[in-house]
């Protein structure tokens, strides 16, 4: 049997890849249980320093696989849309507040829930056939997996209400120009390996800070300037316990290249 999210380690990088191509990688039960569990064990796996999330094939993630979800509400005597608390917001929790870089690899189409997933990496690379579509609407569903706090966020109110209900595609220039893209690369074949670049790059640097950088920006986004301020003092007292802030501090005073340890 395929499985339906492949786990590859490359040094300290995790690649994360849904692993569904003959249906767009939609996120089916096995596949959402696979991705949520194994979030959960990277989240103190110190040998992993930096996270990759792409999709297998030509797209990222088609969202939520509708044919089964069909089958859910035609059989099933749980809440039509069980599988939000059971799935969707374990998930998206887990990737917002993963205390290392996640970098989301999005090749061809991101549509609903697979769309919100790319929207929860901290930094999103695509090529000129990416395309966003917040489907949710579409189906008669509002947001989910994060999509209602990440989109405002990215894109600002305005045109978070208009992507989510008019619900039209969003193609690769416009993303990169609107923030749901951080970096466009010339060629699609580009996008993992670019993604994975960037990945190497920041498993090498100081990932408490990173960490601590996430926290401080979750807590600013939703908070008062005292509340920032509070996160700040808590966050430099995290790093400056570091070995990797007082071993990068002596080689700026040395005008030597720091070596950061992930400690």
């Amino acid at each position: 049997m395929t499985e339906p999210l492949l786990v590859d380690r490359t040094d300290a990088v995790v690649t994360l890849t849904l692993n569904r191509p003959h249906a767009m990688n939609a996120l089916d039960l096995a596949l959402k249980e696979a991705l949520r569990d194994t979030l959960a064990e990277l989240e103190t796996d110190r040998s992993c320093r930096a996270v990759v999330l792409t999709g297998a094939g030509g797209a990222f993630s088609a969202g939520q696989d509708l044919r089964e979800h069909v089958a859910t509400l035609d059989n099933s005597s749980a809440p039509p849309l069980d599988t939000v608390r059971a799935h969707y917001n374990p998930i998206a929790a887990r990737l917002a507040n993963l205390p290392k870089p996640v970098v989301a690899a999005v090749r061809g189409m991101a549509a609903g829930a697979g769309a919100s997933l790319a929207f929860l990496a901290d930094i999103r690379v695509g090529g000129p056939g990416t395309s966003f579509l917040m489907a949710f609407a579409k189906v008669g569903l509002a947001a989910d997996t994060g999509a209602s706090w990440t989109l405002p966020r990215l894109v600002g109110h305005a045109k978070a209400v208009e992507l989510l209900m008019l619900a039209e595609p969003v193609r690769a220039e416009e993303a990169c120009r609107l923030g749901l893209i951080t970096r466009l690369t010339d060629d699609d074949e580009q996008v993992l390996p670019a993604a994975q670049e960037l990945a190497t790059r920041l498993a090498a640097g100081p990932t408490v800070a990173y960490g601590a950088i996430k926290r401080q920006l979750s807590i600013a986004d939703a908070g008062t300037l005292a509340d920032a301020l509070a996160a700040e003092a808590q966050a430099q007292a995290i790093c400056g316990a570091t070995a990797d802030h007082r071993a990068a501090t002596e080689a700026f005073v040395a005008k030597q290249k720091p070596v950061f340890e992930g400690r």
